[in-house]
Parts: structure tokens; C-alpha cells; sequence
């Protein structure tokens, strides 16, 4: 079995949403260990797995080689449009995000994602592109306090962007933490989550370029959808579930208009029909034998017959 293990999160409430069968395809854009998509293949689905990290698309495809039919693809899942057209289909029925960083990734300190071990400052999701080490040595101070403001909603971002940029090196995770710890005054310091925890997170988006990731699948999986197709996202935070939020409210309809206008004059018009009043979170069982789901939130949305 792969080495790559990752518990999902939502398992029993994603499939109850996506409704897997015999003669259905969907699409899990975050495979991650493949958990998702196995137990969607399970219920007979015909499943197209995409994700970044080569480690996780052999766990995934090792968990898939049972079932006819699936295809694992190492994809941006804001690729998902020219992933499934690779594939020569002309629509699917479903499709799940579960955002953020995977347990394996987190619990390999040679990744750098986890500000509790210490490694190299590298944090990508897969072997491409610029490390977290090269871009805070590109970055000005003033660019990294914006990172850490909208990506992590840190508020002592100026003072430690500026500790960052003072630091002697910056290459190793514990590196970034002392950086951290030293900008924040100790009174305050978080009580219920790490002092660097915001700082990693805004790091850890920025290198990977998650939110842009997001706003494209957003923008594209309605129209790979057929009518009645389901759409399924959970997030862990809520600069995520905001964008999510706002998009499915948008598919349902939401007049955009100022609100001083006397009538509608943006032409909303519902697409979608909500599948989740609230999100979804986790209950007290799966939180006691996985704890990282506890912060997870999970939406989804059904396309109209009528939507084009």
C-alpha cells in the first residue's frame, strides 16, 4: 500500500451528495490519498481523479486499479475544464474539492508545509514552480505583510514580514517560526492555534496559488456539469469558504445589484438549487478519531434542468 495516507474528511456526507452510481462520472479535483474518489468508485461511479502531487496520484491510482474506467490525471483542479475535455467527455455529473493541504503532505517535514518539524521552506504541492524559500527571498517586505494580510488574516503581518526580511536566513520552517515568534509579542500569542499558524497558511497559498486555482474551478465546473450535476467543496478556512459561499449564492440567484438600485438590473437568474442550508461540519466521532477535521466545512449546490 502507498506510503501516502491521508484520512478524508465528510466521507458518508460527500457521497450522500454526489449520489455515485452505475453509468455516473465524477470528478475528484483534490485526490489527495484518494479516499474520495475510492469510495465514490466504490458505489460504481466512473471517477476522474486529478491532483498536483505525484505521491498522492500513486496513492490515489493504487486505490482505484479495482474499478473499470477511472483515469488519474496530475491536474490543477483549476484545470478541471481541459482535464475532462482531455478525456473526451462532453460533461459529468459531479464534482468534489477538499481545499487545502493533505495529512501527508503536513506530516512529511521534507514538504515544508508543517511549522512543527522542521525542514526545508519549500511548501509546493507538487515539484514545479517557485519554493516558499525563493519567493520570501523575491518578495519585498511590503508584498509579504500583503500575503500575510489577505491569505492568512494576520494582523502583526507588517512586523513579521519585516522580521522575515531582517532574518539572517530563511530556508528551514523553524526559520520562518523564529521569525514569527519574534514579531508577535508573547501577550499575544493565539491561545487555541500556533502563533505561525496564519503565517504558513498565507504562505503556503500564495506559493501554490490556490485562490486563483479556486476562482477558476468555480468559474468553469458549472458548464462541465449536466443538468442535475451535483457540486461539492470543503474548505478549512474561511477565506475559502467565503469564495465558496459567495459563488454557490451566486448560482442561486443572488441579485448583485447596488442595493440602492429600485429594481434588479444585473439579470440574476438561478442556475442551481442549494443542497446544504449551513455548512455541513463534521460530528463529535469523526472529530475525535481525525481532529484536523474539525475545522472542515462542506457545501454543495445542484444544477437546474433547465440551466443552460
Amino acid at each position: 500500500m502507498s506510503a501516502f495516507a491521508h484520512e478524508p474528511v465528510l466521507v458518508e456526507e460527500v457521497t450522500a451528495l454526489l449520489q455515485p452510481a452505475a453509468g455516473k462520472v465524477l470528478l475528484d479535483g483534490t485526490a489527495g490519498g484518494g479516499g474520495h474518489a475510492e469510495a465514490l468508485a466504490r458505489r460504481g461511479a466512473r471517477v476522474v481523479a486529478l491532483d498536483r502531487d505525484p505521491a498522492a496520484l500513486r496513492a490515489t491510482a493504487e486505490r482505484l486499479r479495482p474499478y473499470r474506467d477511472c483515469a488519474v490525471l496530475r491536474r490543477d483542479f483549476g484545470e478541471a475544464r481541459e482535464a475532462v475535455a482531455s478525456l473526451g467527455l462532453p460533461a459529468i455529473d459531479g464534482a468534489l474539492l477538499d481545499l487545502g493541504v493533505s495529512s501527508a503532505q503536513l506530516d512529511d517535514p521534507g514538504r515544508g508545509f508543517s511549522f512543527q518539524a522542521d525542514g526545508p521552506l519549500d511548501m509546493r504541492m507538487g515539484p514545479e514552480g517557485e519554493t516558499a524559500r525563493e519567493l520570501l527571498a523575491r518578495l519585498s517586505e511590503e508584498e509579504i505583510a500583503d500575503i500575510l494580510r489577505e491569505l492568512g488574516e494576520e494582523r502583526f503581518c507588517r512586523p513579521i514580514a519585516r522580521e522575515i526580511k531582517r532574518a539572517p536566513r530563511m530556508e528551514t520552517t523553524r526559520d520562518l517560526v523564529a521569525a514569527v515568534e519574534r514579531a508577535v509579542p508573547r501577550r499575544a500569542f493565539p491561545a487555541k492555534i500556533h502563533v505561525a499558524t496564519r503565517t504558513f497558511q498565507a504562505v503556503r497559498i500564495a506559493v501554490n496559488h490556490e485562490l486563483s486555482s479556486l476562482d477558476a474551478f468555480l468559474r468553469d465546473a458549472p458548464a462541465l456539469l449536466r443538468p442535475r450535476g451535483r457540486l461539492a467543496i470543503i474548505s478549512f478556512h474561511s477565506l475559502e469558504d467565503r469564495r465558496v459561499k459567495r459563488r454557490f449564492a451566486e448560482l442561486r440567484g443572488r441579485c448583485t445589484c447596488p442595493p440602492r438600485l429600485p429594481s434588479c438590473a444585473c439579470g440574476a437568474r438561478a442556475s442551481f438549487r442549494p443542497l446544504t442550508g449551513r455548512a455541513v461540519r463534521p460530528g463529535d466521532p469523526e472529530i475525535a478519531s481525525n481532529p484536523r477535521a474539525r475545522s472542515a466545512r462542506l457545501r454543495a449546490v445542484e444544477k437546474l434542468e433547465a440551466a443552460a
